[in-house]
């Protein structure tokens, strides 16, 4: 399993931009309609940092993600937009879950 932690800050004038691009490539990856992945986005308290979390069962589900037009295009207008700092990348270890994140 692979998880990744996206933690960025966009200027306040993008956030609604941003959301939009998220529900886009969000909507490409639900056609997907498999259980090898989950991919969640949360807007910060301060209303215009997100981090993204994603959950993938295997490196080859996670290089399939990555190269969805939607995505590739949410990360590019992200990126050109003027960001407040670089993007933290964090990959993670899970520890617990309240159920199985993979269901066969």
């Amino acid at each position: 399993m692979i998880i990744v932690k996206v933690t960025y800050t966009v200027k306040p004038e993008f956030v609604q931009k941003n959301q939009e691009n998220i529900n886009l490539f969000m909507a490409d990856f639900k056609k997907l309609n498999t259980n090898d992945f989950q991919y969640v986005s949360y807007l910060g308290g301060d209303g215009k940092t997100f981090v993204h979390l994603s959950h993938y069962k295997n490196e080859e589900i996670q290089k399939h993600l990555l190269q969805i037009p939607s995505f590739l295009s949410f990360q590019k207008h992200r990126d050109e937009s003027g960001l407040e700092g670089a993007p933290q990348i964090e990959v993670m270890q899970l520890v617990a879950a309240s159920q199985d994140l993979f269901k066969h």
